[in-house]
């Protein structure tokens, strides 16, 4: 059966990093982990093509081409998932959707055949099964977490590498917390799963030996769910990969309790990582209290930041206003606790209530809520009704992300952050495009944008004091454009 792949478009949106991607000619942030991981798990006689509609476009002769269209996506994907069905029920193709999107959604796309949900790895072979005996069912889920030491690599010769600014990889699934508003659990389970070492190093030689010597994101939700394993096996061989290659740089997503573990810290970075993103959320304890965040409570969060930062990790934030004990000062706490951080990629977003969330339930049973959710964590929609009011709600967090975008703003407090970063162990290579971006930066940024002063005069500091800084400071004042972009088009400030 000739199969397409096909994974829906981005919208601009604060992690899309649309106008960001433009100073070093790539088409998107990230490939679609999930197709390649499902490429690999169909028959191999089949011939397969993947679409990422963000890096090509899907054309009438890939849909003649085909037999049938495997579409995932998430719900930032919705609209174009619905196009792209479409074409294909009009091109008489069997249609297969999973992932996020359907698993939480399946109900509201009538033109899918075969609906395969929840965790492929348990759903994808009985679907697969039915199908070759004619009697594939029209929805295949499981509430059962599967064994991703038995998941296969992904299929990296679908995909062209040069499109995407960093490939993804996925290490374990599943977070120990417990937060009321995140989806994780009810996804993935609070018991982390974990592939073996030899798994994920078999995967970065698949990128590698295709010639990837870019950034590689652990796309774990929570990467530090089981430190004893990270200890005693991940790191010490990805250490050792490292040492035999071309360095690579690694970034990840994990709780704020990373701080309390200078021993992972020191692994972490001499294995390779220089960022990981942290939910800090709010800096308003009874919001802690109230969705459950207990890692983040009884602490000092701007220490436990300055620590990660000192250790040679960058941080970035994911913040959040909207919470029932939240007041209309919560605005301005929030700025003063981004600049003092020094957290420069800094997401803020209203709280939302995702479907299979305690939070979702609650908003239920109180009748407060209002809309499906957009899938962007920084469009500043919300699907319930806020305590504080929604046009309060509104009009504060445009204040609060025109504030902490601003250029004066923003570079001031990137100028916070290198004052604490410890140079990274592993850089990303200076290639061709990026030195290029460093030419094209100036241009835009440093003579036509209107952040020229702020430009030239953290440009400068960095020269003379922390000159091994120059490439991340140049990427940091192009992240800064693509966030004020998105400001401007998204927020009412």
């Amino acid at each position: 059966m000739k199969t397409l792949l096909i994974y829906p478009e981005y919208p601009a949106t604060f992690w899309s990093f649309k106008y960001a991607l433009r100073f070093i000619h790539k088409r998107a942030a990230l490939p679609p982990l999930g197709l390649l991981t499902i490429g690999a798990m169909l028959p191999e006689e089949w011939p397969k093509k993947l679409i990422d509609v963000n890096v090509t476009k899907l054309t009438d002769k890939d849909l003649s081409w085909a037999d049938s269209a495997f579409i995932s996506g998430m719900a930032l994907q919705r609209e174009s998932a619905r196009e792209i069905i479409a074409r294909c029920k009009e091109a008489n193709l069997k249609v297969i959707a999973g992932g996020p999107l359907f698993t939480s959604e399946h109900d509201q796309f009538e033109d899918v055949d075969h609906f395969v949900l929840n965790e492929a790895e348990l759903t994808f072979p009985p679907f697969l099964a039915d199908l070759e005996k004619g009697c594939a069912r029209h929805i295949y889920e499981t509430a059962e977490f599967c064994d991703i030491r038995k998941t296969p690599a992904p299929l990296w010769e679908l995909i062209n590498l040069k499109h995407y600014a960093t490939m993804g990889i996925q290490f374990s699934r599943g977070c120990p917390f417990n937060c009321e508003f995140c989806n994780v659990t009810a996804l993935f389970g609070h018991r982390p799963r974990m592939k073996t070492a030899g798994q994920i190093i078999a995967e970065l030689d698949g990128m590698y030996n295709r010639g990837w010597r870019g950034p590689a994101f652990f796309v774990d939700d929570n990467f530090i769910g089981n430190k004893v394993y990270l200890k005693t096996h991940l790191l010490p061989a990805l250490i050792q990969w490292q040492k035999e290659r071309k360095e690579i740089p690694f970034n990840t997503e994990a709780s704020v309790n990373l701080a309390d573990d200078p021993e992972l810290m020191e692994m972490m970075v001499e294995a390779g990582f220089d960022t990981v993103f942290i939910g800090i959320e709010t800096p308003n304890e009874e919001s802690l209290a109230e969705c459950n965040k207990q890692q983040n409570k009884n602490r000092d969060l701007i220490e436990s930041v300055k620590l990660m930062q000192r250790a040679g990790l960058q941080v970035q934030g994911g913040f959040i206003v909207g919470f029932d004990s939240d007041t209309p000062s919560i605005f301005q706490r929030q700025i003063d606790f981004i600049q003092k951080s020094g957290i420069v990629t800094a997401m803020v977003g209203l709280l939302n209530a995702p479907p299979g969330t305690r939070l979702h339930e609650r908003m239920r049973e109180e009748g407060r809520l209002i809309d499906s959710i957009s899938g962007d964590n920084a469009d500043g929609t919300t699907n319930i009704l806020p305590r504080m009011g929604l046009d309060v709600l509104r009009e504060g967090y445009g204040k609060l992300m025109h504030h902490i975008y601003a250029p004066e703003h923003y570079y001031k407090r990137a100028m916070t952050f290198l004052r604490e970063y410890k140079r990274p162990k592993v850089r990303t290579p200076l290639d061709l495009q990026r030195l290029l971006a460093i030419v094209r930066s100036s241009v835009r940024l440093g003579i036509f944008g209107k952040e020229r002063f702020q430009y030239w005069k953290i440009m400068f500091w960095t020269l003379f004091r922390r000159p091994n800084m120059l490439p991340l400071t140049i990427t940091l004042a192009i992240y800064g454009h693509h966030f004020r972009k998105i400001c401007k088009l998204k927020i009412t400030q």
